[in-house]
């Protein structure tokens, strides 16, 4: 394999491993501090308080991510990102309300680092042919955390009620351990120099070396009218992202009338989203080049009917209040584990549909201003994930499913729209190269004004 497809899969793999840890505990984290709240009335510590802070810090740290990274490089900051993921679960041996709250800030700031690093190295290790590939098999690689991690979680929690100090120190020291042979695959990172292809290359600015010229090439990429259109999608994305990854797997473990093993479902249901995350990213890697030609709006368009699709059904088996903590209340059919089963891989699939799609169109429309647009896009993403967990302790869930539809609809819009004027300027630059063609030229030309 090419030096640039390995480091890929190693990203993968890195990424894998670091957030089997993480977003297992995500998707437990509100009912394991359940059950140590009940062991110890002294910790406080909530789990949507705890993510809100976690996705409020990475929104803000994201301004100074591309900075971090003209200095460090994207393999530092991946690295250094790594290293506040492990701290924050090993606190969870040591739960403190303040310990708590103190290591969701500081994996803000890693999260930031991570995850603009990584948009950025990918891009580095990819081109215009090959980054819906590399996309989809890095998102494929990286969801495989959902389903190992929380098979895990099912098999620990079968049978309890309440979780136990013994059980939760064992889920805790070996998503440690995993998390530690994450930050192994990411020292094992190779570096790559890439030069833009002059067909990728865009109108922004290409990649700044200092820091104060990254943040300033952050702020004018911001304000350009693709990039604000395309901020309704990844407003979209966050607030999803915290729903399924923090608020629907817990509300299953609420809903007492899924019966006794209400609480073992909260590990398989995360094993379900990540079937869908997986199947997903594996579809749209194979079919990278194929999805390229067609357009990425088709994709992003299934992963809209898919999501609404799911949304009704969560609507209709979950009561309202099961965001709150345990109930006994029903909706309008009496809850069923195999449809909240279903819905949790309904949810997986679109996601991986919205987020192959976005990691597809920064990697290509900004390949010449990745680290930048990679930031910005975090930055949307996790500002909006940060206002969702802090209204899901207070908004009824038949609230929350109305708001995710509402953005859904206008994410999936303006994203077909600033892909529609992609397409329209590729087929006008590609006309304009053609000398002897100018009424065509000009036909087309206009036909992009159209879009403008």
């Amino acid at each position: 394999m090419e030096r640039k497809f390995v480091n890929v899969i190693l990203l993968g793999f890195g990424f894998m491993f670091v957030f089997t840890a993480f977003q297992t505990m995500g998707n437990i984290e509100k009912t394991i501090l359940d059950s140590i709240s009940q062991d110890d009335s002294s910790f406080t510590g909530d789990g949507y308080t705890s993510l809100a802070i976690i996705y409020a810090t990475l929104a803000v740290c994201n301004w100074l991510a591309p900075s971090v990274i003209s200095i460090t490089g994207p393999r530092g900051a991946m690295f250094i990102g790594g290293v506040t993921y492990l701290f924050f679960i090993v606190t969870f041996l040591f739960p403190r309300t303040w310990l708590l709250y103190a290591a969701s800030v500081l994996i803000g700031a890693g999260a930031a680092a991570i995850w603009t690093g990584q948009g950025n190295y990918l891009t580095i290790n990819s081109d215009s042919d090959t980054i819906s590939r590399n996309s989809g098999i890095f998102w494929a690689m990286l969801q495989c955390s959902l389903f190992f991690g929380n098979l895990f979680v099912f098999i620990k929690f079968q049978g309890k009620t309440h979780i136990d100090l013994e059980t939760r120190n064992m889920v805790f020291g070996v998503l440690t351990a995993i998390c530690a042979l994450g930050l192994i695959f990411l020292i094992l990172l190779r570096p790559v120099r890439r030069v833009p292809e002059l067909e990728a290359k865009n109108e922004v600015s290409p990649e700044s070396d200092g820091p104060l010229e990254a943040f300033k090439g952050a702020l004018r990429l911001f304000c350009t009218k693709d990039m604000m259109l395309l901020s309704l999608t990844f407003i979209y994305t966050g607030v999803e992202l915290s729903f399924f990854s923090g608020v629907y797997s817990p509300s299953i473990g609420f809903t007492t009338a899924m019966g006794e093993n209400a609480k073992q479902l909260v590990g398989l249901s995360g094993v379900f989203i990540g079937m869908g995350e997986v199947l997903g990213g594996a579809l749209f890697g194979i079919l990278g080049n194929k999805t390229t030609r067609w357009g990425r709006d088709p994709i992003v368009i299934m992963g809209y009917v898919i999501h609404l699709v799911s949304f009704f059904l969560i609507f209709i088996n979950l009561p309202s209040e099961a965001p709150f903590g345990d109930t006994d209340k029903i909706s309008y059919i009496n809850p069923s584990p195999y449809l909240a089963m279903l819905c949790s891989f309904l949810l997986g699939f679109g996601d991986a549909c919205f987020n192959t799609q976005i990691y597809s169109i920064l990697g290509g429309n900004y390949s010449d201003n990745s680290t930048s647009a990679f930031a910005l896009f975090k930055f949307t993403q996790s500002l909006a994930a940060a206002a969702c967990f802090f209204y899901s302790s207070k908004a009824l869930l038949s609230v929350q499913l109305a708001i995710l539809g509402v953005l859904a609809s206008l994410g999936t819009a303006t994203f077909c729209r600033v892909e529609w004027r992609a397409r329209a300027r590729a087929r006008v630059a590609a006309l304009d190269a053609v000398d002897d063609k100018p009424a065509a030229t000009q036909a087309l030309a206009d036909n992009a004004l159209h879009y403008e």
